[in-house]
């Protein structure tokens, strides 16, 4: 009898000791190199007692809402001026609690080699949304495409252009669709996650891209009431982690950049 009731209290001991059931978050990505880079982190999380389960979204237009609204615990796929704006627009409260990664937004042609072999009267396709057609109009600029009105920031529009020298015009159109609008357009700008995701290498094909812009630095979004729950620091610091990092040098070759 004493013999069988040792390995019964031992058995009891270890589950008694081993740690308590991981805690399961649910995050909000865009199908891409958002979900890939948010694939890397899930064994970090998991080993620091945080179960990430990623819920991945073919457009990120409704990711923002799930989240304010708890069908999501977190996000991360969206810049600081993509998220003030569906704050305001959408009547939100998702607030960033720690940087991920720089994609930077850059220029291509499929008809041209270079920006001054854009005719006079070239199309040049653009993000239709508030912050990326702002975003897309400043790269242009800095490129000497167009200039923009004194002081006109990222949420610049078309009527803030004041010089256009070669009379380009200006075509906003559905982000996803860009890649495409490659064939009928002289340029067109792209941000990069649609690039890569149409096998465009921003390094490697743009005519003209973007400097590090922290305004674009992506984050890890949550609702402003979970901010100070323990886990969310746990999720940051998964991802902000050596190994992410070196997923992402490894997998994008420097088209992404992890900027923590």
């Amino acid at each position: 009898m004493r013999a069988f009731a040792v390995p019964v209290i031992i058995a009891v001991l270890i589950v008694l000791a081993s740690p308590a059931t991981a805690e399961t978050v649910r995050v909000g990505v865009t199908s891409g190199p958002h979900a890939q880079i948010s694939e890397a982190l899930l064994p970090v999380a998991k080993a620091k007692g945080l179960d990430v389960k990623l819920v991945e979204f073919s457009d990120g237009a409704l990711i923002d809402v799930a989240t304010h609204n708890g069908e999501l615990d977190a996000n991360a796929f969206q810049h600081t001026p993509y998220l003030d704006q569906q704050n305001r627009d959408r009547g939100l409260d998702v607030v960033s609690v720690g940087r991920t990664i720089l994609l930077p937004m850059a220029g291509y042609s499929k008809k041209h080699k270079s920006l001054a072999d854009l005719p006079v009267g070239a199309t040049i396709s653009i993000p239709n949304d508030p912050t990326n057609g702002g975003r897309a109009l400043k790269l242009l600029e800095a490129g000497g495409v167009l200039k923009l009105k004194a002081g006109s920031n990222f949420s610049a529009t078309e009527l803030d252009i004041v010089d256009n020298p070669k009379k380009v015009k200006i075509l906003a159109m559905e982000t996803a669709q860009l890649p495409r609008s490659l064939e009928d357009v002289d340029f067109s700008v792209i941000t990069s996650f649609f690039a890569l995701s149409a096998g465009l290498v921003p390094n490697r094909d743009s005519l003209l891209i973007e400097s590090q812009q922290s305004d674009y630095v992506c984050l890890v979004g949550v609702a402003r009431k979970n901010a100070d729950k323990p886990w969310v620091k746990t999720l940051v610091e998964s991802y902000q982690s050596p190994e992410v990092k070196e997923f992402i040098q490894k997998k994008f070759n420097g088209n992404i950049i992890a900027a923590w």
